[in-house]
């Protein structure tokens, strides 16, 4: 009978196994879950420079080297064979998010920018942060103010019959002297 007891967890195990699927039909790592039920844990990968219609709209032709680093960034990519040329390169895969992927390339005439190649897809602030967002909102916001009718319709305040007296009707509170800020006003008086 003992043989046949300690045997059963393995039973139970192998019996186990049939419910698992082949290994044909899982998804890939890349993909979002592991076997079926598991979603592995991503680490958040930001490389580049992070540029936006808005930052980009700044930049002119004509400007200085300091001036365009200035307003976008020191660029990822600079190559000592084309001194004319700055990449910035940027890539974010964050979970629960796409891939993103862009480049903008400054190239410059001597110490002056000629020319700024920028994508199509490059997107303004509030839609990049919409991007990357991964929490997602309940639908239904907290009510933060009280109408006119709620602020009439509440009782009013009641008044605490412990209520302090007035400090006109009976001076200043015993106990509280301070003395000058001035040590010669203190002396004189």
């Amino acid at each position: 009978m003992r043989p046949l007891l300690a045997s059963l967890p393995l039973l139970a195990l192998l019996g186990g196994c049939s419910l698992m699927p082949n290994w044909g039909s899982l998804p890939s790592i890349t993909g979002e879950k592991v076997l079926g039920v598991l979603t592995p844990y991503r680490v958040e990968v930001v490389q580049g420079n992070v540029l936006t219609k808005e930052m980009v709209a700044r930049v002119k032709p004509g400007m200085p080297k300091a001036q365009v680093r200035d307003l976008l960034g020191s660029p990822l990519l600079t190559d000592v064979f084309h001194e004319s040329r700055w990449d910035y390169p940027f890539t974010i895969r964050r979970q629960g998010a796409p891939l993103q992927q862009r480049l903008v390339v400054a190239i410059f005439d001597g110490d002056n920018l000629k020319s700024l190649d920028v994508p199509a897809d490059l997107p303004t602030e509030i839609d990049f942060v919409a991007s990357v967002n991964t929490f997602k909102p309940s639908g239904k916001q907290p009510k933060l103010e009280l109408s006119e009718a709620e602020r009439s319709a509440l009782p009013p305040p009641k008044r605490s019959a412990e209520a302090a007296p007035t400090a006109a009707a009976e001076g200043p509170a015993p106990g509280r002297t301070y003395p000058p800020l001035d040590a010669k006003l203190g002396a004189g008086s």
